[in-house]
């Protein structure tokens, strides 16, 4: 069995326009609702063997929250650049890349790639991942490589509305 979590980034801020999209860092909300999803996951139980992230740093704060509430160094967060801006084929490409001994991988990005996503694998239709928003995605496969629509559905969405 394969799991993988999507989480899009937490909320970002538009307060600095002199920033670029992808030096965007977290507003108010975003600093709350990562830790809080965060401790959720941890509060579930989850294990990951592997956080991997896009390089943006919405996205990397994000996962650094996850990181801090799962046990794992931030040092060992996974950087990802490909996933920014990403089409949904090229984080799957990505997640079937990953070393086989890994069983849970936790995959922080953005929308419309993971929105649609979540949307490619069986389950109910998700209109819109939000901010911070998880996807859970289980495959009965052995190998990553297998890991695609067909194999995987959609186990669990959790998003931070639900625990507000």
């Amino acid at each position: 069995m394969k799991t993988v979590y999507f989480i899009r980034h937490a909320k970002s801020s538009w307060s600095d326009m002199s920033l670029s999209d992808f030096d965007r860092p977290l507003n108010k909300r975003g600093k709350r609702d990562a830790p809080m999803m965060a401790q959720k996951l941890q509060e579930m139980g989850v294990r990951p063997d592997a956080i991997l992230s896009s390089t943006a740093n919405r996205a990397f704060t994000t996962a650094t929250h996850f990181a801090k509430a799962l046990g794992i160094a931030r040092n060992e967060i996974i950087e990802a650049p490909s996933i920014y801006e990403a089409y949904y084929s090229t984080v799957l490409k990505i997640v079937q890349n990953q070393p086989e001994q890994w069983n849970t991988i936790l995959v922080f990005g953005h929308n419309p790639a993971f929105t649609t996503i979540a949307n490619s694998f069986d389950g109910d239709y998700i209109d819109n991942v939000p901010t911070c928003g998880i996807v859970k995605v289980t495959a009965d496969i052995k190998e990553w490589a297998d890991f695609d629509e067909e194999s995987g559905n959609v186990s669990a969405f959790y998003y931070p509305k639900q625990f507000l």
